[in-house]
C-alpha cells in the first residue's frame, strides 16, 4: 500500500493482511519518481522472502521530504518532533495523555481541549472519534501505534483501553467514506454521472404511484456522507467496506481500492 508523505512523496509500506495494521516502510520516494518504482520496491521485496524486513512507520515519517538533505540520516530523523498534538479546523487540540484511574494506575488515552485555552482541562475521546474529526487515519494512528509500543512494558500506565480502541479500528468494517465521497462527486461533475443513476446500479431504486422506477439518491447520500441519517442531525465520517464496495464497484465502475482512505 501507499501513503501520501512530505512534498508530494510516497511512503511505500507492508501491512499485516488480516489486521491492516504492523505498517512497515519499504521505501519513501520522492515526488519526481516514476509511479513504477513503487510497483518495483513491491516486486524486490517480495521475491526475497529471506530479507522481508524494515522498521515501523513512524508518525514523523509523514513529515519527511526524501529530498531535503537536512532530514538524511537516523540523527536528523531523531530530532524531528511528531505531529503529536493534531488541531482540527475549530482550533480543538488533540493529544494522548495518562488519565487518572480511580482504582487503578493511569490510563493512556486520546484527550482533546478547545483552542486558544490553554489552562482549559483535556477530556477523555475515543480514538475513533478523534479519526473522525479529521477523515483521516493519519497521524492518529501511527502516533496511536508508537505510543503503545513504548507504553507496553511500562506498568505505572496502563495502555489496555487505548489498545483495545486501536485493535477495533484495525478490525473493523466499517471505514471512512472520505474518499468514495470525492469520487462520486467528481463523477457527477466530471463524468455527468447522476446520484439517481449510480443509486440504480446499485440496485437502490423507489417507484413512484405511478409505477415509475428512478434511483434511491438519499441512499447515496446518506452513505458518502452528505446527508444525515434519518433522524440524525449530521452527517457520518463512516460506510461499511460491503457498502463502499458495492458503490465503487456497480455506482461507479472502478475498483473499491481507489476511494478507500489509508
Amino acid at each position: 500500500m501507499a501513503l501520501p508523505g512530505q512534498g508530494g512523496s510516497t511512503l511505500v509500506l507492508d501491512r499485516d493482511a488480516a489486521t491492516l495494521c504492523d505498517r512497515r516502510l519499504l521505501a519513501h520516494l520522492a515526488r519526481d519518481e516514476p509511479a513504477g518504482n513503487a510497483a518495483l520496491v513491491c516486486a524486490r521485496y517480495l521475491e526475497d522472502a529471506n530479507g522481508r524486513w524494515c522498521r515501523r512507520v513512524q508518525a514523523r515519517d509523514l513529515l519527511v521530504d526524501p529530498l531535503d538533505p537536512s532530514h538524511h540520516g537516523s540523527q536528523a530523523l531523531d530530532g524531528l518532533d511528531p505531529p503529536d498534538e493534531p488541531v482540527d479546523e475549530k482550533g480543538v487540540v488533540y493529544r494522548l495523555l495518562p488519565l487518572p484511574g480511580e482504582r487503578s494506575a493511569a490510563q493512556l488515552r486520546w484527550c482533546r481541549r478547545p483552542g486558544g485555552v490553554p489552562d482549559s482541562d483535556f477530556e477523555q475521546v475515543a480514538l475513533r472519534e478523534v479519526i473522525a474529526v479529521f477523515e483521516s487515519y493519519e497521524p492518529m494512528r501511527t502516533l496511536t501505534e508508537e505510543a503503545l509500543a513504548r507504553q507496553s512494558d511500562e506498568p505505572k500506565l496502563l495502555v489496555t483501553r487505548l489498545r483495545s480502541e486501536f485493535e477495533r479500528l484495525c478490525a473493523s468494517p466499517i471505514v471512512l467514506n472520505r474518499g468514495l465521497r470525492e469520487a462520486v462527486l467528481n463523477a457527477i461533475d466530471a463524468r455527468g454521472l447522476s446520484m439517481s443513476e449510480i443509486a440504480v446500479r446499485c440496485g437502490m431504486v423507489k417507484r413512484d404511484r405511478h409505477g415509475r422506477t428512478s434511483g434511491e439518491t438519499s441512499w447515496v447520500a446518506r452513505r458518502i456522507g452528505v446527508m444525515p441519517e434519518g433522524g440524525e442531525t449530521e452527517v457520518t465520517p463512516w460506510v461499511h467496506i460491503e457498502v463502499l464496495a458495492l458503490i465503487a464497484r456497480k455506482g461507479l465502475g472502478i475498483s473499491p481500492r481507489e476511494v478507500e482512505v489509508q
